[in-house]
């Protein structure tokens, strides 16, 4: 069995793996549209957080593969399935490697489709940013999600121009540097 990582799995790994594989999935966006009450936020000041919008284009989301040992499924799935319980589901699709030595295969990913309680839905990448800006959770700050999930990226990926993410990042630094100038 594989699971793909495309947010905080892709730097926060906390079940056991036997091998991963850096590659993308086709026809979703990496979007901040889901609402953490429960690990980035809490349910007065939800945090933001990425889920996967499905899109009619040949968009790619690049993200880690995870292969999970037969004699452990049960027991990460079982602990995704609690992870991921703010609105995700799980749902499968296909997998292509970076590696062109490496066919495309079947995996499992966790979406936090529309009909979720915490879809937060869309907004503008000033709106999201001032939304990270002001959130913590059990976890952490949201502020830690979004910096840690780009610097992945940027290193597990660094071809790739994650614009949404990138930009809310950006947004992010640049208000904090103002912050600490006005201090």
């Amino acid at each position: 069995m594989w699971i793909f990582g495309y947010g905080s799995l892709i730097w926060k790994v906390d079940f056991p793996y036997e091998s991963k594989i850096v590659g993308y999935i086709k026809g979703f966006e990496r979007k901040f549209y889901q609402h953490s009450t429960d690990h980035r936020g809490t349910p007065e000041r939800p945090g933001r957080v990425v889920t996967l919008v499905p899109n009619n284009e040949e968009l790619c989301v690049w993200g880690v593969a995870y292969k999970i040992k037969e004699t452990d499924v049960e027991k990460v799935m079982d602990h995704l399935d609690y992870r991921e319980k703010g609105g995700y589901q799980r749902t499968k699709v296909l997998f292509f490697p970076f590696s062109i030595y490496e066919k495309p295969f079947d995996i499992t990913i966790y979406v936090g489709t529309k009909d979720n309680k915490n879809y937060a839905g869309e907004a503008d990448d000033n709106s999201i940013a001032e939304q990270i800006l002001n959130s913590v959770g059990p976890s952490g700050t949201n502020i830690e999600y979004l910096l840690n999930l780009a610097k992945a990226m940027r290193e597990i990926a660094p071809h790739v121009n994650d614009q949404h993410l990138f930009s809310i990042e950006a947004k992010v630094l640049n208000t904090l540097k103002e912050r600490s100038c006005h201090e």
